[in-house]
C-alpha cells in the first residue's frame, strides 16, 4: 500500500505540471523547432519553399557582409540601449527606494505606467517630439535660436537608443529596486557616522550590494532591445535594419521565408548563448547573493 501511494507521489508533480508542459511545447518548442528546420530550405521566386536540406541561406549569412553590418547594428543599439538605461535606472531606483510611502507609490505607478501604453504609441510619440522640421522640439528650439538647424532623430542609431532606453527603463529600474530591498539602510548609516563621504558611502557599500540587480537588468533590457522590433521599425525605416526588422521583412516583404527563418535563428542562438553566458557569470561573482 505504501509503495503504490509513493508511486502516486512521485507522480503527481508530472501530472500537476502536464498541462503547462504541453502548452510550452506546444505554443514555443514546435515552433522554433520548425523555424530552424525551414532555414535549411531552398527558395525561388516562381518556385517558392522547396523542402530540401540546403545550407544556402547561411552561407549568404556568413558571406555577405550586410548581414554582420546588420548584426552588429542590432548589438551595438542593445548595448548603447542598457548602458542607458543603467546611467539613468540605476540613480532612479535609489531615489525611488528613499522615498516616502506615499511618495513611493506615486512614482512607483509614474516608472510602471509607461508599461500600460503601446510601444508604438511611445514610439511615435518620441518622433512626434523629434521628428524632422515639424517635430515640436526641434521647431521650438529652432524658434528660439538655440539651433539652427533641426535635430536629427528619425533614421539615426541614436533616435533608435533613445527611444528604446525608454521603453526598457522600467525594467532595468524594478531590478535595482528589487536588489536594493536587501539592502540594510543601517549600514549605509553607520558607514557615514564612521566618517564616509557620500561619494565612499554609494561606491564602496551602495553599489556592491545593488550591483547583481544593474546586471539582471542590463541582461533583461540587452535581450528584448536586441530582439526589439516595434521602435526599430518606426525609428530606423528601412535605412537602418536590425535583425529583428530585416527577418520581417525577408517573410513578408520578400517572401524568403527561410532566409528569414535563418536571421532569426541566428539572432536567437545568439541571445540565449550571450544571456546564459553573462547569468553564468553574474551567479558565479555573486554567488552569495543568490543563496
Amino acid at each position: 500500500m505504501s509503495m503504490a501511494a509513493d508511486e502516486r507521489n512521485a507522480r503527481a508533480p508530472w501530472a500537476l505540471a502536464a498541462p503547462a508542459l504541453m502548452l510550452f511545447v506546444g505554443v514555443l518548442l514546435i515552433p522554433l523547432a520548425m523555424t530552424v528546420m525551414l532555414s535549411f530550405h531552398d527558395w525561388g521566386q516562381y518556385k517558392g519553399i522547396e523542402p530540401v536540406f540546403i545550407l544556402k541561406n547561411w552561407k549568404e549569412i556568413a558571406t555577405d557582409p550586410y548581414y554582420a553590418e546588420m548584426f552588429w547594428r542590432t548589438f551595438r543599439i542593445a548595448i548603447l540601449t542598457t548602458l542607458l538605461t543603467a546611467l539613468l535606472g540605476a540613480p532612479e531606483a535609489y531615489i525611488l527606494n528613499r522615498m516616502d510611502g506615499r511618495w513611493k507609490s506615486i512614482f512607483l505607478l509614474v516608472i510602471l505606467g509607461p508599461l500600460l501604453i503601446s510601444v508604438v504609441a511611445r514610439t511615435l510619440g518620441w518622433a512626434l517630439l523629434f521628428g524632422g522640421n515639424n517635430g515640436l522640439v526641434n521647431k521650438l528650439l529652432m524658434s528660439a535660436g538655440v539651433i539652427s538647424s533641426p535635430i536629427p532623430f528619425m533614421f539615426t542609431e541614436t533616435g533608435m537608443v533613445v527611444a528604446l532606453a525608454h521603453v526598457m527603463m522600467p525594467f532595468m529600474v524594478l531590478s535595482v529596486w528589487a536588489a536594493l530591498q536587501r539592502l540594510d539602510p543601517q549600514i549605509e548609516n553607520a558607514a557615514m557616522s564612521l566618517g564616509a563621504g557620500p561619494i565612499t558611502t554609494i561606491r564602496r557599500i551602495i553599489m556592491p550590494q545593488i550591483m547583481p540587480g544593474v546586471l539582471s537588468g542590463a541582461i533583461i533590457v540587452f535581450s528584448l532591445s536586441a530582439s526589439a522590433f516595434a521602435t526599430p521599425a518606426i525609428i530606423g525605416g528601412r535605412r537602418l535594419k536590425v535583425a529583428a526588422t530585416l527577418a520581417y521583412d525577408e517573410f513578408l516583404n520578400t517572401l524568403n521565408w527561410p532566409l528569414g527563418a535563418a536571421v532569426a535563428t541566428l539572432l536567437l542562438v545568439a541571445l540565449v548563448l550571450i544571456v546564459v553566458g553573462s547569468n553564468a557569470l553574474i551567479e558565479r561573482r555573486y554567488a552569495e547573493v543568490f543563496r
